[in-house]
C-alpha cells in the first residue's frame, strides 16, 4: 500500500475508534472517572501499571484499587498513614501486588513532595524531542527511596530496550490533545509530537501486516521503527495511530 493510501486508510481507522465509545472497555475509564489533574494522572498511572492480561479483570482490579484509595488518589497519596497501607494488604493483579503497591504509594507521595508532581518529572526530562529518555529518568526517580527489588519490574525503562507500552499509553492520556474526548490531554508542556505508540502484540502485528513495522520482537528498537513510520503519517499527533492499529487488531482481527 502506497504512503498516500495507507495513511487514509489509516486515518479512516482513527475517525473509527477514537470515539467516546473506546471509553466503555479500556482502562483508559478510570482517570475518566476524576475531575482534578492530580486524581487523574494518578489513577491513570495505577491503571496503566496493571493494564496487562484480561480487560476485564485489569478494569475490576483498576476500580477495586481505586476503591481502597477511597476514590481520592492524591489525597491519599499525600496523606496516607501506615493503617491505610495496611488497608492495601491483599491486592494483586497478576504479579503486581500488595508489596508493590505500598512502595508505589511511597513512591508516589515522594514526587509529588520533592520533585513537584508527574507532569514537572517527565518535562524536565524530554530530550531530542522524545518521551523515552523521560521514562528512563522517572524510572532512576521513582525508585530513589529503599525499595523491593521485585517492585523494578512494574516499570519498563526504554534505554534498556523496553518498548514501556504501558508508559506510553498513559502518557498518551495525558498528553495527547483529542478532540473527541477519549484521551485526556491534562499536560500542556509535553508536545504530542514526541509521543510514542504504545506497541504490543496488536499494534505490533497490525503495523508488520501495514508494513510500518519490520522488526520481529515488539522491544524497543521496533518502537523507534514505528515511530518513524508514524510520524511520516502525522508529524504533530503520531500516537492517534495507537487507535487504528490496535483497533484492526483487537475489534477487526485484521
Amino acid at each position: 500500500m502506497k504512503k498516500e493510501a495507507l495513511k487514509a486508510f489509516l486515518d479512516e481507522k482513527v475517525i473509527q475508534y477514537n470515539q467516546l465509545q473506546f471509553i466503555d472497555s479500556d482502562p483508559i475509564q478510570i482517570p475518566h472517572s476524576f475531575e482534578t489533574k492530580e486524581d487523574i494522572e494518578i489513577s491513570g498511572f495505577l491503571a496503566a501499571t496493571i493494564a496487562w492480561g484480561n480487560r476485564k479483570s485489569i478494569l475490576k482490579n483498576a476500580h477495586q484499587l481505586m476503591e481502597l484509595m477511597d476514590n481520592s488518589p492524591h489525597d491519599f497519596v499525600l496523606n496516607h498513614s501506615d493503617a491505610d497501607l495496611d488497608g492495601l494488604d491483599g491486592f494483586v493483579h497478576r504479579t503486581f501486588n500488595d508489596m508493590d503497591l505500598r512502595y508505589f504509594i511511597k513512591s508516589l507521595r515522594n514526587i509529588y513532595t520533592h520533585h513537584k508532581g508527574l507532569e514537572q518529572v517527565f518535562f524536565k526530562n524530554i530530550t531530542n524531542k522524545s518521551t523515552q529518555g523521560a521514562i528512563s529518568a522517572f524510572k532512576n526517580i521513582f525508585f530513589e527511596l529503599e525499595h523491593p527489588a521485585r517492585t523494578t519490574k512494574h516499570i519498563s525503562d526504554p534505554l534498556k530496550g523496553s518498548a514501556a507500552k504501558r508508559l506510553n499509553m498513559w502518557l498518551r492520556w495525558n498528553c495527547r490533545q483529542d478532540t473527541t474526548g477519549v484521551d485526556l490531554g491534562i499536560w500542556k508542556t509535553i508536545d504530542p509530537a514526541t509521543l510514542s505508540c504504545p506497541l504490543d502484540v496488536h499494534s505490533g502485528n497490525v503495523a508488520r501486516k501495514l508494513g510500518l513495522l519490520k522488526r520481529k520482537q515488539n522491544d524497543g528498537k521496533a518502537l523507534a521503527e514505528l515511530d518513524a513510520a508514524l510520524r511520516k503519517l502525522d508529524p504533530k499527533d503520531p500516537v492517534k495511530y495507537d487507535f487504528a492499529l490496535f483497533g484492526l487488531g483487537v475489534f477487526e482481527g485484521f
